[in-house]
């Protein structure tokens, strides 16, 4: 499988990171701290190319709203900034495959010596066939 290489660089000023609180266990600590991140990222609004916004728009992920607004919510580390970056690359991770295109498979024929040689092995595996069959007796 062939990919083109992107690299989307994604200006910081078109990312909105708010912190929130976590959910889940995490004992008193968890109602007191903002370690969970919420990232928001507009495609219409992007410096992306129009292709590319017009490709995520239409890529089908429960994390594109119908506005067209990208929403990661990064909790599964202790520390803000940890969460953080993780958001931040699942973001790149969503860009990276709604933006891969397949290399278009050019069709190629068989040469002419190529389905010879295709057709000598096709005749004597037959006969390899027939010579596990009964044998019969010349009468």
């Amino acid at each position: 499988m062939s990919q083109t290489e992107h690299k989307w660089i994604i200006p910081e000023d078109e990312i909105e990171i708010s912190a929130i609180r976590a959910q889940g266990a995490g004992g008193q600590n968890v109602n007191k701290v903002s370690s969970a991140v919420h990232l928001r990222f507009d495609i219409r609004a992007s410096s992306l190319p129009e292709a590319a916004r017009e490709r995520l728009l239409e890529h089908r992920d429960r994390r594109i709203t119908r506005d067209g607004v990208v929403v990661i919510k990064a909790q599964r580390h202790r520390t803000q900034e940890k969460n953080r970056a993780e958001a931040i690359e699942r973001l790149h991770e969503l860009l990276e495959t709604a933006l891969f295109t397949e290399k278009k498979r050019t069709p190629t024929k068989p040469s002419r010596s190529a389905r010879r040689k295709r057709a000598d092995q096709k005749t004597q595996r037959g006969k390899v066939k027939v010579l596990r069959g009964k044998i019969r007796s010349a009468e």
